[in-house]
């Protein structure tokens, strides 16, 4: 039997009968913003105290996850060296856990900004969105830590609940209406997948923890049902990743939701639901990767493959990034299921490789709904046809655009080469048909993905300014402040994750720390 992973054997400095309010910092501080926040909302009719509360909730929690992260140079740090154990290890903030955390706390915050440009555009309930925003980066972040399937489940719902609402925020838009019950009636289906997979798998191990579920699955791995239970479980985090065949929900979903919800969901969600598969799949079954690997290699395979492909027909921007989304998860479950298909000795280069291509991917598709709500606000439309001729009445909004779209296709010096880079290293390094096949795969996708995000350049650098558009009123429209900073953040996190890709692979290395010993 395998070494189990780091985590569940290094308790020292842990102290498992007392609360480390260190290590719960961050959920505190978000939970608080959560609650000020409505009170705000309450008490003022001067709602963007509202977005300043939460923003300034969100500075705060961020603080502690460095302060956690570098506690071996700070002196009231008293488990340096250790990864902080809560609950009797159901709750551990580790490398893995600190690396997620940081990645929502900085969703939530890029798409707060967007949210207050926004929402100021037209009449909306300001209030209640920006608690329902922290209230889901909250679950988000609780996520991260999550050790067993019942918080885990809870974080996975508080990151869902809200998005429900958020989707349907424009009240009075059909399409966004329909866009919020596609993704309630599905995310109910999903949750129920698996919470029926959750309890095969009780049932017959009684544990739903996930280092004692990776002892216990050992003796029942043979029966049929508890290879039943694990696919529903994988069935339903495969809803939340949006993966190929789980994705119906999402194109109709990211045109008729608010345009930063739709950045939410693409970012913030999608990547909790990749915490969920790599939390369960590397720890709770180590073991057991001859069952969800090849799982994992098809779905990786059909969704790189069926996302790019559609995407080429789209005319609308948002479904366009839909169909994108839907083809990046894909490329990042590559490694993950090439990995563990082949039986591969070491898992931690496709761990790091998939945490390292989910930070390069946050901040290059957050950057891309920055520039698309911008384009999209001022030309009063998401429709590409629209958007013919963007470079003679905007050409930093039309650089924008590359920067971002070309940094999605994996064109060099953007940063989202290095995440192809990194995706094409593990999977051919498996050493394998596995891998060899999924790479090969990979290549001719990453091709296809170029021919869209070119399309979309083509006819805003192209293309001439369709008849009875008034240039000049373009031209004179300003980007509100918050959305231009985001822009501008995102824009140079790109810029910057491009030049020194190192940042980007320190971090997945810092987070494999959590799969060492597994396979070995």
């Amino acid at each position: 039997m395998t070494p189990l992973p780091a985590w569940s054997r290094r308790r020292s400095g842990a102290d498992v009968s007392g609360i480390d309010y260190h290590a719960l910092l961050p959920e505190i501080i978000l939970a608080a913003t959560v609650l000020v926040t409505l009170v705000v909302d309450l008490t003022t009719r001067k709602k963007y105290l509202v977005a300043v509360t939460a923003m300034v909730g969100l500075f705060a929690a961020i603080v502690p996850v460095l302060t956690l992260t570098f506690c071996d140079s700070i002196e009231f740090c008293t488990a340096t060296g250790a990864d902080r154990v809560l609950f009797g290890g159901s709750y551990v903030v580790d490398g893995y856990a600190l690396v997620f955390k940081g990645v929502f706390i900085f969703a939530a915050f890029i798409v707060l900004l967007l949210s207050v440009g926004y929402l100021e555009m037209d009449r909306y309930y300001e209030g209640e969105y920006y608690f329902l925003l922290i209230a889901s980066a909250l679950g988000a972040v609780v996520m991260a830590s999550s050790r067993d399937f019942v918080t885990m489940i809870v974080a996975l719902e508080l990151v869902s609940g809200p998005a429900f609402l958020l989707a349907g925020w424009r009240k009075g838009d059909p399409r966004s209406n329909e866009a919020a019950l596609k993704f309630f009636i599905t995310g109910v289906i999903a949750l129920a997948l698996l919470l029926f997979g959750v309890s095969l798998l009780y049932g017959l191990t009684g544990t739903q923890q996930f280092d004692q579920l990776a002892i216990a699955s050992v003796d029942v791995a043979d029966m049929p049902l508890f290879t039943l239970g694990m696919i529903f479980v994988l069935l339903g985090f495969g809803f939340k990743v949006s993966a190929v065949p789980f994705h119906f929900w999402t194109p109709d979903t990211y045109q008729g939701a608010p345009a930063p919800v739709t950045a939410w969901l693409s970012v913030g969600s999608k990547a909790a639901g990749f915490v969920g598969l790599l939390s369960v799949c590397y720890l709770a079954f180590p073991e057991l990767s001859n069952i969800w690997g090849p799982v994992l290699w098809l779905v990786a395979l059909l969704s790189m493959t069926v996302g790019n492909i559609v995407a080429i027909k789209q005319t609308n921007v948002m479904r366009l990034l839909g169909y994108s989304s839907i083809a990046q998860a894909g490329f990042m479950l590559a490694p993950f299921g090439a990995a563990a298909a082949s039986g591969a000795d070491n898992l931690n280069q496709a761990f790091s490789a998939t945490v390292t291509y989910l930070v390069i991917y946050a901040v290059m598709n957050l950057g891309a709904f920055a520039v698309a709500i911008i384009i999209g606000s001022r030309v009063g439309s998401y429709e590409l046809e629209d958007w013919a001729g963007l470079n003679q009445w905007a050409p930093g909004l039309a650089i924008a655009l590359a920067v971002f779209f070309f940094s999605l296709a994996g064109i060099p010096p953007l940063a989202g080469w290095f995440a192809k880079f990194a995706m094409f290293q593990a999977t051919i390094g498996v050493g394998n048909w596995w891998g060899y096949s999924i790479a090969i795969a990979a290549a001719l996708n990453a091709v296809i993905a170029l021919v869209y995000y070119s399309k979309v350049l083509k006819v805003a650098f192209m293309d001439p300014v369709p008849e009875g558009v008034d240039i000049e009123a373009l031209e004179a429209a300003e980007i509100p402040g918050p959305i231009g900073f985001a822009l501008g953040l995102t824009a140079f996190g790109v810029i910057l994750l491009g030049v020194l890709p190192g940042l980007a692979a320190n971090l997945g290395d810092f987070s494999a720390q959590v799969v060492a010993g597994i396979g070995g």
